[in-house]
Parts: C-alpha cells; structure tokens; sequence
C-alpha cells in the first residue's frame, strides 16, 4: 500500500521554512501593534451566504473558487473554507457589536485561506494571508495609513524592488454609469476577447480590466477609464489620498486598470507588486469597502484595509536571505542511566532559568553525541557521564575553543547570570 501524499494545491511548511513565517508574523505583529492593532481571530468555515452576500455572486471566487460543502445539521446548512479574510471580520465586527463603542476598530488577523485555484509557484489551494481592516472611518489618511503600514513591514524584511499602484474604483452611484460606457465599448470585440472576459461582459465587466490574456490586455487598453466617471465625492477622495502619500514620503503609480476582484471594494484600490516574483508580481492588495458592513446587516460603517500573501512574501524572503537560525545555547551530552536522568532534570532546570537547551536523547556513543552537539548551533556543551553522575557535577565545554570545566551542579545552577554573560559574548 503507498503512503498519502498531502492534496495538491497544499503543501507542508518544514521546519527549515518555518524561521521565515516566524521572522515575518514577528515584525509584522511589531509594527502593527505600535500602531494601535488588535488581533482578531475568525473561525475558518463560515456559512456559504457570508461570502456570496459579501464577496459577490458574479465573481471568479464565489462563482468558481470556493470550497463548499454542506455539514451535519438538520436541515444541512451550506458551509464555505474562507477565500478570504475580509468578511469573516466584518461578520464578527457586527455579530460582537464591537461599533457599540464608537470610534475607530483597527484589527489585524492572519491564517490559512482557500481556494480552488490552479496551483503555482506563491499560489496554493490552501494560502495564507495576513491582513488588517480599519473598521470607523472614511478619512484619506486611514487609506494612506493602511498603505503606510504594508510598505513598513515589507521594507523592515528587506524587501526591494516594490512598486505601488493605485486606482479609484469610485462610489458605487458612479459605478453604472462606467460599467455601460465599458460594455457598449467592449461588446464590438466580444467575439475576440478570452472566454472567461465574454462571460464577465455581461456579469461582471469591470473584472475584464484585470485579464491577464494578451489579446484581452491589447483590447482595454483603449477602453474608458473609470476615473473619467467618478462623482465629485470621489474625486475628492482619491485626490487627498494621493496628496497625503506625497506627503509620507510613498512613491505610486496610478493604473487606471486595476480592479480588485471582489465587488466590495469602493473608492481607493491599491496593489503592492514586486518585480522579484515574475507572473506572480503582487505581494499585498486592498482598499476601501465602504458598503460592506451595512451589506451583511450591520451599520452604516466605512471601512479599508489589505490582504498580504504570505507564501509570495516568503518566496521573496528566501531569494534575499539565508534562513534564519535557530539560536542554541547549550547542548546536553549523557550516557549511562544516573547520568541520562540527571541530564533530563539539569536541562529542565536550565530551560526554566531561561536558557534554550537540547538534551540528546539518542543514548549513542559520546563521539557521536559531540558530532551533533557541533552541528546544533550551540554555543557550549554541558556533559554527564558515570564519574558525573556519581560526584554530582557537569562538565562545561566550549563549543568554539574546545576549553572545558567541572563544576558541580549546584555551582552551575547558582551562576546563571555569568553563564548567561559567557553565551551571549562567546557568539
């Protein structure tokens, strides 16, 4: 019988991929707090209805990219994996009444979303996404901080070769309008444009400005722009938004293209690409969703913020860096029965003092032990043996200058703050 095989579209994240998760939710948790973000933590599955009422029926991911299946309740009730993180904190926002307080809610989340994509290099049938929602407001500069706050994180992990493109996909009375100047355009090349743009033309036609087919591409380019279409509100809007990035210092470019493809979105629409990944170019996306909460029965309620896309970070972070190292301070060697026993209490007791220890549990030869004591990263080697055992005393030996000494255990145990001082200064 073979072995299992993990389902394609998901993959294992091992332990030598792991320090970049950490290093990138570590920062991210960082900046995110200084800026007076609370965690959230929605559940993974919702009922099928959030994400048709919130994402929209006409689009590529309710239409043909969720994973939805009916559960165990009578009657059934539909349930989908989230494709995304948006909704379930809008729902969880009106369901807690967390508005009751007034004011503006800055909320952060991060976890594994789904969707039944065609899998590739930073695209996977099961991703991950870190993102943040500004729930309160429909001031510019909480468009330009969430953006700020983005470009933060990607450049405090080293990333380079950004680039920021912005658009307004206006209010939704300006929407009409555009969307039939674009279909009287677009209906005289139906016949030339790819099938899923002929099926979007009379669904969905804005999401055909965000074709990736080259002759699709060749026709928009001389299509109306939606920015010619936007009401006075919205040119306000999206003219302050670009003033006050001038004003921090973020460099954009406007893509009179660029749509988000879920109907929510209103006003500001961004993308932060990097020209690091190939086809695969955008790392973060966003915007306003000003409509949504009142949509799925809350108050009316502005609202912006981004989804970031941790497996194409990650792709990004390991081209640029060596994978960080876990930092080791002491390696337990033992052998014989008393000793590996006292091994086991003595790293417990250095582990509660404060200190990372691995205590080897192979019971193989000193030599061997020593071999992976040199290949763990550790700074020094702590070693019990029979003599050890019996004199109730340890043997520390530096790992990089090979010097050694006996003390006993309960000199070792009383001098934590010097051997604290001779790890850090011996790395």
């Amino acid at each position: 019988m073979g072995s299992i095989q993990a389902l394609r579209g998901t993959r294992d994240i091992l332990p030598e991929e792991v320090g970049y998760w950490q290093q990138a939710e570590t920062i991210a948790r960082q900046i995110l707090g200084r800026a007076a973000y609370q965690e959230i933590r929605p559940p993974i599955f919702e009922r099928t209805e959030l994400f048709e009422r919130g994402i929209g029926e006409a689009t590529d991911v309710v239409g043909k990219e969720m994973y939805t299946f009916n559960d165990k309740a009578t009657p059934p009730r539909s349930v989908t994996l989230r494709p995304e993180g948006t909704a379930g904190v809008v729902r969880a926002f009106i369901q807690n009444s967390l508005y009751a307080a007034g004011g503006v809610q800055r909320l952060w989340y991060t976890g594994p979303m789904f969707r039944y994509e065609n899998p590739q290099a930073g695209r996977q049938r099961q991703f991950h996404q870190l993102g943040v929602e500004v729930l309160g407001s429909n001031d510019p500069r909480a468009d330009v901080e969430v953006i700020a706050l983005a470009t933060d994180i990607l450049k405090t992990l080293g990333l380079q070769n950004l680039r920021l493109d912005i658009n307004s996909v206006g209010a939704p009375e300006d929407r009409p309008r555009y969307r039939q100047a674009l279909v009287d355009y677009l209906m005289p090349y139906k016949d030339e444009l790819d099938a899923d743009s002929q099926d979007r033309l009379e669904r969905n036609p804005l999401r055909i400005l965000d074709s990736k087919n080259e002759g699709t591409q060749k026709i928009v380019e001389a299509a109306p722009l939606l920015i010619d279409y936007l009401g006075k509100e919205s040119q306000r809007h999206f003219a302050n938004v670009q003033q006050l990035l001038t004003d921090v210092g973020i460099d954009y470019q406007l893509n009179p293209h660029l749509v988000r493809g879920l109907d929510y979105y209103t006003h500001t629409a961004f993308e932060i690409q990097s020209d690091d990944l190939g086809a695969q170019a955008t790392v973060c996306a966003g915007g306003r969703y000003d409509g949504l909460v009142a949509q799925l029965g809350g108050p009316n309620t502005p609202a912006v913020g981004w989804g970031l896309g941790l497996e194409r970070l990650l792709l990004l972070l390991q081209q640029l860096q060596e994978p960080p190292s876990s930092i080791m301070d002491l390696y337990v060697v033992s052998r014989g029965e008393a000793a590996q026993s006292q091994a086991l209490q003595l790293a417990q007791k250095l582990r509660h003092a404060g200190f990372t220890v691995e205590l080897d549990l192979s019971g193989s030869a000193f030599g061997k032990q020593f071999k992976r004591a040199d290949r763990s990263g550790a700074v020094a080697c702590l070693v019990l043996g029979e003599a050890e055992a019996e004199s109730q005393t340890v043997n520390l030996k530096w790992l990089q200058s090979g010097e050694q000494q006996a003390l006993s255990r309960v000199a070792l145990l009383e001098m934590t703050d010097e051997l604290r001082r001779q790890i850090d200064s011996s790395r």
